[in-house]
């Protein structure tokens, strides 16, 4: 399979890094055996490789022939590249595309390297990290483009500008590159529009990486809903992946405020009606209803953009066919009376982008239990 097909299945595939260390953090994992760790990936949903073949990364050509040896996954060698016979180099190593950057690649270079790739039967991956090389990018018309929040001249990371990036690529794959450590930042990307992420240096890190790679691929995603106050802090703790902030006025659970959350965990405003600009990541939106606080079903936004459906059904009701209603296309997150005790049986019969809870997670309204938290985010994880 090309490179390029790998990355364009339906939801987010994570090309997997092998790096040893890298200039801005140093050593990151200088011993490490390259067949061990792509096994690892291979192993555990990497839908492509990455292997860094230049000695500033601690990296080398042989890297990408044991890479190539140990599995069939599409291989992108990453690099400094600028000359043909360099690209012709990593083809016989056994890549299946190499990275191109922008920043220091001028257009004509940039397009006959794109071209002779293409003769060599390598997809290439061409790399942007602000709006005027996404603009030459799509200018080049470039397959995939790749987004790096790392500024390679400063290593600062500007995760906000990457994911505006990200929403304005119009290339058949786009790849968020860069500073990505948990599900919810691979999330965060995939609404944006990405259809991939590079991971590296958290998977590096971790003490299995493979077992890493996994978490940060697997779904459904976590979203612990009606929060009120440091009950925050009990959800991400737990391993929440979102936490869900009410405004709607006759709700027990109103929230003050978008309470402060990590980067690693995404939050989300949720409204009856018109939704209001609260600072959230993400909006829920539900209709209103006469005599109710709120409607069923709900929208999630991403700015203006609907990027997923919540499904709001009564699950603690007694009714076999309740599954069969759930929409089997798109991103849906399944929400209503979901607690520790059902929350696996709607994973399985579903298998839903996302899950919601609030109510049944609760000692009194807009109190959470902190045990409940934890059992539910270990059910659905």
């Amino acid at each position: 399979m090309r490179f390029k097909e790998a990355l364009s299945g339906p939801g987010l595939a994570a090309i997997a890094e092998f790096k040893r260390r890298s200039p801005s953090m140093g050593d990151i994992r200088p011993d490490a055996r390259i067949e061990n760790v792509v096994r690892a990936y291979s192993e555990n949903g990497a839908s492509a490789i990455s292997v860094l073949v230049d000695e500033r990364f601690a990296g080398t050509i042989a890297d990408l022939a044991a890479a190539r040896a140990t599995t069939g996954v599409p291989l992108l060698a990453k690099g400094f590249f600028s000359t043909e016979e360099q690209l012709l180099e990593l083809r016989r190593a056994g890549a299946d595309a190499a990275l191109l950057i922008l920043r220091d690649l001028d257009d004509a270079t940039t397009a006959r390297l794109m071209a002779y790739a293409e003769t060599i039967e390598l997809d290439t991956l061409v790399e942007a990290h602000d709006e005027a090389e996404l603009d030459r990018a799509h200018y080049l018309g470039a397959g995939v483009i790749g987004i790096n929040a790392r500024d390679l001249s400063t290593f600062q990371i500007d995760r906000a500008a990457q994911l505006a990036l990200v929403a304005g690529a119009t290339a058949d794959v786009v790849v968020a590159e860069s500073a990505i450590h948990s599900r919810a930042q691979g999330a965060a990307a995939e609404l944006a529009g990405a259809d991939a992420v590079l991971v590296g240096t958290s998977l590096m890190q971790a003490p299995d990486p493979g077992a890493k790679l996994r978490d940060l691929v697997s779904r459904p995603l976590v979203k612990v809903c009606g929060l009120t106050r440091q009950d925050v802090d009990a959800a991400v703790e737990a391993g929440a992946d979102m936490t869900g902030f009410i405004f709607a006025e006759n709700s027990p659970r109103r929230a003050p405020a978008v309470l402060s959350v990590p980067d690693t965990v995404l939050s989300v405003a949720v409204f009856v009606g018109e939704p209001e600009e609260r600072g959230a990541d993400l909006v829920q939106v539900y209709p209103s209803a006469e005599g109710k606080v709120r409607g069923r079903h709900a929208t999630m936004l991403r700015g203006e953009k609907p990027v997923a459906l919540v499904w709001d059904q009564p699950w603690d009701e007694v009714d076999p066919d309740h599954w069969d209603s759930v929409p089997s296309e798109g991103r849906v997150m399944l929400a209503g009376k979901l607690g520790p005790d059902n929350v696996r049986a709607a994973i399985d019969a579903v298998h839903p982008w996302a899950v919601d809870a609030a109510s049944r997670l609760e000692s009194a309204p807009g109190i959470k239990d902190h045990d409940k938290v934890r059992a539910f985010v270990q059910e659905a994880r």
